[in-house]
């Protein structure tokens, strides 16, 4: 019993980081109906900024800082100079504009730092603080949950309480209507690659310290698994993201207690291919996908 609240425990964290990265593949799809398959790779570049900045100042915190602002301006980047000259007549062509992408991002991380792993420290303990003989969550397991709920939450409050939220949700759900009506289409969907690659640099730095370091592919892995949580709950649900990532999270862990590390990805890989066949749109899905 305690092995199984212990696993459940750490399930939950760990699935707070895919959630976290599945609303970042969400806020993607919703704006331009586009999977982002460099996410991974662009969450990663974020991390070796952060390293960057946290090896010439000494502070973990201004490097961690320094992540979500490159994540921000990275994500802005990429749709202004990449995206927007792409045909999206055809949905398989961003696709394939953003696999040559992971490939562009991590071959230049290589060159430039190298393809051994770098350490990644946590800014606190992740020793399990304990109730009598019972491992329960440690401190960065706290500080886990903490900030992608407050990310989570501020997310919530932007599209819902806020007028930039409102002009985002009617740039993606009606461009043409939201054009005459003034709205800056362009921008809104540039705000919300901005927004959605600043959630994946922090899920980034959130899960790379419980990895084996910082490296080009330490995401890829990661971004399998936030892919199948997005898929899991609706590409078009953010609460679906949320409980995608947490169930996927404790998936994952009670398949490594119990079975074994190894059968992890093809734990993911079954998931998502059930998922996919017997309910592509999600769990969540309440509406039919639109036509662009």
């Amino acid at each position: 019993m305690d092995r199984f609240l212990f696993l459940t425990l750490d399930g939950l964290s760990r699935g707070a980081v895919y959630a976290a990265f599945a609303l970042a593949l969400v806020l993607i799809w919703r704006a331009g109906r586009i999977v982002n398959f460099a996410q991974g790779a662009m969450a990663v570049a974020a991390a070796y900024v952060a390293y960057s900045v946290t090896a010439a100042t000494g502070s973990y915190w201004l490097g961690f800082a320094a992540a979500l602002l490159a994540g921000l301006l990275l994500g802005a980047i990429v749709d202004i100079a990449v995206m927007r000259l792409v045909d999206h007549r055809s949905p398989l062509n961003p696709v394939i504009v953003a696999l040559g992408l992971v490939l562009l991002i991590q071959a230049l991380l290589g060159m430039v730092y190298g393809n051994e792993y770098l350490p990644a420290q946590a800014p606190m303990s992740r020793t399990a603080l304990t109730v009598g003989d019972t491992a329960l969550l440690s401190p960065y397991d706290l500080f886990v949950f903490a900030t992608v709920g407050v990310v989570g939450a501020a997310l919530v409050w932007i599209f819902t309480r806020t007028a930039i939220g409102l002009r985002m949700r009617a740039a993606a759900f009606a461009p043409e209507v939201s054009r005459l009506l003034g709205v800056n289409v362009g921008g809104m969907l540039t705000l919300g690659w901005a927004l959605a690659s600043g959630v994946g640099a922090l899920a980034a730095m959130l899960v790379i310290p419980t990895e084996l370091g910082l490296h080009p592919h330490a995401m890829d892995m990661v971004f399998v698994s936030a892919f199948t949580a997005a898929v899991l709950g609706g590409l078009d649900s953010p609460p679906g993201a949320v409980v995608g990532g947490l169930g996927v999270g404790l998936l994952l862990s009670y398949v490594s207690g119990y079975a074994g590390g190894d059968l992890i990805p093809l734990a993911v890989l079954a998931l998502l291919l059930t998922v996919l066949l017997l309910r592509p749109g999600g769990l969540f899905a309440t509406v039919t996908a639109r036509r662009v």
